[in-house]
């Protein structure tokens, strides 16, 4: 599968198959985390791999009711929680020099884009969770006080292939030379 194939098909999935995946199509899923580009080369992201019914069902009692994602986080065999270590990306010494200031948010979603992507190149499904509590998720996987959670994303062999929703034509997203609305 090249690289616009996987973009272009790569769906949000909410229901998985039981089957267990196995260790070394993980690994390959956080080595693609693992090379995603970041602030001045911080790679400030880090990946705690959730495989215990227990601790999943405890990170889906985090969600709101009624989402779907819920169930997601706790039927997919896996599900990793990307965090973000604070003032390290977007900062040279100590101090942030953009307007954006702490970047984790930024280097964390393109660790989550390419694990999603190379997922789906394996093969398996994933889903974007971020709407949760983030500080009970950060307690009950005891993560420190500098590192954020941002993400949880299920991984397991999809029961269900989602049709892909209406994108917006270019010309509705794309401007050139100014940003002009009509």
């Amino acid at each position: 599968m090249d690289l616009i194939q996987a973009i272009n098909e790569r769906r949000s999935v909410r229901k998985y198959k039981s089957d267990p995946v196995d260790d070394d199509l993980i690994n390959i899923v956080l080595e693609a985390g693992r090379w995603a580009p970041s602030w001045v080369n911080t790679q400030s992201w880090r990946f705690v791999v959730v495989r215990d019914a227990e601790i999943k069902a405890k990170l889906a009692e985090t969600k709101g009711h009624g989402n779907p994602a819920a169930e997601a986080i706790k039927t997919a065999p896996v599900t990793i929680v990307i965090c973000g270590q604070l003032r390290k990306s977007g900062y040279y010494k100590g101090e942030a020099p953009t307007d954006k200031g702490d970047w984790y948010m930024f280097d964390t979603a393109l660790a989550a884009q390419n694990m999603m992507l190379a997922a789906h190149s394996l093969g398996l499904g994933t889903v974007p969770v971020g709407l949760f509590d983030a500080r009970k998720v950060a307690e009950i996987l005891e993560v420190p006080s500098d590192v954020a959670v941002v993400l949880m994303l299920p991984i397991g062999y999809p029961d269900e292939v989602p049709q892909a929703p209406r994108r917006k034509e270019l010309s509705e997203i794309v401007f050139h030379d100014k940003y002009k609305q009509s």
